[in-house]
C-alpha cells in the first residue's frame, strides 16, 4: 500500500486490488487491468489526462473519504500541485506492485517507465524554465522590434497646408 499527503496534511492510502479495480470500473468506466487498450491506450491517458488520474485516485480513496466525511469536492480542493504529484507517484507505484503480483512484469515495467518519463519530463522542463533568460529574450524581441519601427515624426517634417 502506497500513501500520499494532501495540502491539509491528511494521509491517504492507495490500495489497488480487484475490489478497488471493480470500484473504479463501476464508477468511472475505466478498467485498470486493461492498460494497453483504447486509443490512446489507458496507460497513456493516465499520464496525460490529469482529471482522469485525479478521479481514479479519488475512487481509490473513496472509502477513506466516506469514513472521514470528506466529499469529493473537498478531496479535490486539498489536492494542490504538490499533493497531486505525490498522489500520482503513489498511484503508479501501487499499480506496479499490483501487476507484479499478477505476474505481469511487462505491464509493471511499462508503468514504471511511464512514471520515470513523467518525472524526467518535469525535471527537463524545470531546467529549461530556470535557464530561460527573460531579459535576453526581451532584449532580442525589442531589438528586432525597434529595427522595424517607422521613423519618428520628428525626423519627417509635417507638410504645411497649402495657401489659397
Amino acid at each position: 500500500m502506497k500513501s500520499f499527503k494532501d495540502e491539509k496534511g491528511r494521509n491517504w492510502d492507495l490500495t489497488i486490488n480487484i475490489g478497488t479495480v471493480k470500484r473504479v470500473q463501476g464508477l468511472l468506466d475505466v478498467n485498470l487491468i486493461e492498460l494497453e487498450k483504447g486509443d490512446p491506450p489507458l496507460l497513456t491517458r493516465l499520464g496525460t489526462e490529469l482529471m482522469l488520474l485525479v478521479d481514479i485516485i479519488y475512487v481509490l480513496c473513496k472509502t477513506q473519504c466516506e469514513e472521514r466525511g470528506v466529499s469529493d469536492e473537498d478531496f479535490g480542493l486539498a489536492l494542490n500541485g504538490e499533493a497531486i504529484c505525490a498522489a500520482q507517484e503513489a498511484f503508479y507505484e501501487e499499480l506496479v506492485l499490483f501487476f507484479q503480483g499478477l505476474g505481469r512484469k511487462d505491464l509493471a515495467r511499462a508503468i514504471q517507465t511511464q512514471l520515470e518519463m513523467i518525472l524526467k519530463a518535469v525535471e527537463v522542463m524545470e531546467g529549461k524554465i530556470k535557464s530561460f533568460d527573460v531579459a535576453g529574450e526581451l532584449q532580442k524581441a525589442l531589438g528586432s522590434l525597434s529595427m522595424n519601427l517607422p521613423e519618428s515624426s520628428e525626423s519627417s517634417p509635417t507638410p504645411l497646408p497649402s495657401e489659397s
